[in-house]
């Protein structure tokens, strides 16, 4: 069974996974950015990819976010929850929110291994979205 994180417009975040068990740390994921900040995460062995466009993303990931292994995987994962949780429910409250911010909804599934690398760029987009355009999806933001 596939799930797929569909996120389009300004964001696009594709997740396809298989519910196994397989522990993502001894598989490697291949990550590939590129001049128009694209940034991509796949990983065969799960099945899964994560592709993020987003003008500015990439080098506000460089110089701005936090470092990898700053935050465990535990933390990333709960915050993301939260996130995905509320951006999910902005969704389906166009004439409340922007619906050109908000197009599809996230098929984040927190009982799935996503690994740390898929929750860290996550985690950072949910930040730079909220920062960028002056949203607050769940609790304290970060400026950074």
């Amino acid at each position: 069974m596939k799930r797929y994180l569909f996120l389009l417009g300004i964001l696009v975040i594709i997740v396809y996974s298989c519910a196994t068990a397989s522990p993502v740390n001894t598989v490697k994921d291949k990550i590939t950015t590129s001049a128009n900040d694209t940034i991509r995460i796949a990983n065969d062995e799960l099945e899964y990819e994560v592709i993020i466009i987003e003008p500015g993303f990439n080098s506000w990931l460089n110089a701005t976010a936090l470092p990898r292994n700053y935050h465990s995987q535990a933390f990333l994962e709960t915050k993301n929850r939260f996130y995905v949780s509320e951006w999910n429910n902005r969704v389906l409250q166009p004439q409340r929110f922007n619906p050109n911010l908000y197009e599809m909804t996230i098929n984040y599934d927190p009982n799935i291994n996503y690994g740390y690398e898929v929750n860290y760029l996550i985690y950072n987009y949910m930040i730079f979205f909220q920062n960028t355009y002056k949203q607050k999806l769940f609790g304290f933001v970060p400026l950074r």
